[in-house]
């Protein structure tokens, strides 16, 4: 646990016996959050600089507690400090080297101040900046897919539905999808962040503090926007954690379908899309095999984010106000969600740098499983005077016909089709041309040629390329 120079818990004097050594090794959270060394030492600068403002520090203390800080984290980046478990955690650790340094001085560093307020507060900090990089991602997926995009607008595929043939449309189109899908997750990440520039500090253990501290010059410092306004509230909720967590999921939901979607299609069944080398792996006993393994690394970790969210959700749904033990496991579920979102992301833009568009196979596809159907009815519609329903039961039995002789609709003569329907005339057969059932679907958001050009223009806008 905490220790002092004489290496006793910093409670002892109330506390009489050690603490049991199943709880210190459980206790520790060292290994996990030291990674917040950084925003420690930045939040306790703010901390003693205001405290000297509000004339309840020295000049001289203030200055030898800075100088000690700035000292310590040199030491952490340059791998020289010695992180010690039975100091329980990196605040303990910077706080105890401190008192090294500086002397008894250093325990100024914890005036009106707890840990309760201290961790969220560095917590909040590591988040803000880890969230921006998140964005800064998200921003190169959306720009590598726009290029994708518009090497592929002419490039026919079929879309599905239950994943079978449906509709033909623009590969582009297709991409574009997921496009708005990770705008939708930079919203996401951006949103949070206002909830992230609400400062902590000054909040205390649970109640403030009767020290006259300014808590709007540490915000200002520390670059909040303003100071939390319920001290209860600051020490005891983590919604800002589970907005993360959420925020994290959903986004890994994305990353996970793009990746099912392309280890099918890279599947020997489909063939829509070839994998370069550079992101396939071989097979220990099949000699021929390449497999898309970081695809389904992709797909997998997905499940550690949702188990990350769900545990934090669960710790927090029974616990009273204010800080309970509970809540120290908010930083590993974080911390390791972080990581699997960053990794995936990264993954996920090399991928898209190392596929191509298997234009052939695609089209002979989105010619198969009469694809064209719905604008056939559509034709009828328009063209013959028919209520849809009406002209789906026609379209239907030509569909019918053209399975029975085992013909594509682009096959059907003219003759056949009058069969079948004897008001259809030849402009009927253009119908079934799959370049232009895309160019007419030009409604806003469809996936004409024309529309999927103005998408990706309006994108690149966006984004300021």
């Amino acid at each position: 646990m905490v220790q002092n120079k004489n290496n006793k818990a910093i409670w002892n004097t109330r506390i009489k016996k050690d603490t049991s050594s199943i709880f210190k090794k459980v206790g520790s959270s060292i290994d996990v959050d030291k990674r917040l060394f950084k925003e420690d030492i930045e939040g306790s600068i703010a901390h003693v600089e205001m405290l000297f403002k509000q004339k309840i520090i020295s000049f001289k203390i203030k200055n030898k507690i800075i100088w000690g800080l700035n000292r310590i984290r040199n030491e952490i980046i340059k791998k020289k400090f010695n992180f010690n478990s039975n100091l329980e955690d990196i605040h303990m650790n910077i706080e105890n080297r401190l008192l090294e340094i500086v002397g008894e001085d250093a325990g100024y560093i914890h005036t009106g101040r707890s840990r309760n307020d201290q961790v969220i507060t560095d917590f909040k900090l590591w988040l803000r900046s880890s969230t921006a990089e998140i964005i800064k991602q998200l921003n190169d997926i959306i720009k590598i897919i726009i290029k994708n995009s518009e090497k592929n607008v002419k490039t026919i595929m079929p879309g599905f539905t239950h994943l079978k043939n449906a509709q033909p449309i623009s590969f582009a189109h297709y991409l574009l999808a997921y496009v708005e899908m990770f705008k939708r997750d930079k919203k996401r990440f951006q949103n949070n962040l206002e909830n992230l520039y609400e400062n902590p500090l000054g909040a205390a253990a649970l109640a403030g503090t009767s020290f006259n501290i300014d808590r709007n010059y540490t915000s200002k410092k520390l670059k909040f926007k303003i100071p939390t306004n319920n001290s209860i509230d600051t020490v005891s909720d983590r919604d800002f954690v589970l907005d993360f967590l959420y925020s994290v999921s959903v986004c890994s939901i994305h990353i996970s379908r793009l990746a099912e979607e392309f280890i099918i299609w890279n599947s020997d069944a489909f063939r829509l899309i070839k994998l370069n080398d550079k992101v396939v792996t071989g097979s220990s006993i099949m000699p021929q095999k390449k497999n898309p393994d970081l695809l389904e690394y992709l797909r997998g970790k997905t499940g550690n984010s949702f188990g990350n969210l769900f545990a934090m959700l669960t710790i927090l749904k029974g616990l009273p106000l204010s800080y309970f033990k509970d809540l120290q496991d908010d930083k590993e579920l974080v911390f390791n969600s972080f990581d699997l979102i960053k990794n995936s992301i990264l993954i996920l833009i090399e991928i898209l740098k190392n596929f191509t568009a298997n234009k052939k196979r695609m089209y002979e596809l989105a010619n198969i499983g009469y694809t064209t159907s719905t604008d056939l009815a559509d034709h009828i519609v328009k063209y013959y005077n028919l209520p849809f329903r009406k002209a789906y039961q026609i379209t239907s039995k030509i569909v019918n016909y053209t399975e029975s002789k085992k013909i594509k609709l682009n096959q059907l003569t003219l003759k056949e089709l009058k069969k079948i329907e004897p008001k259809l005339n030849e402009d009927v057969l253009k119908v079934f041309d799959l370049e232009n059932s895309i160019k007419s679907k030009k409604s806003y958001g469809g996936t004409s040629f024309e529309n999927v050009k103005k998408m990706i223009k309006k994108y690149k806008k966006e984004s300021k390329w």
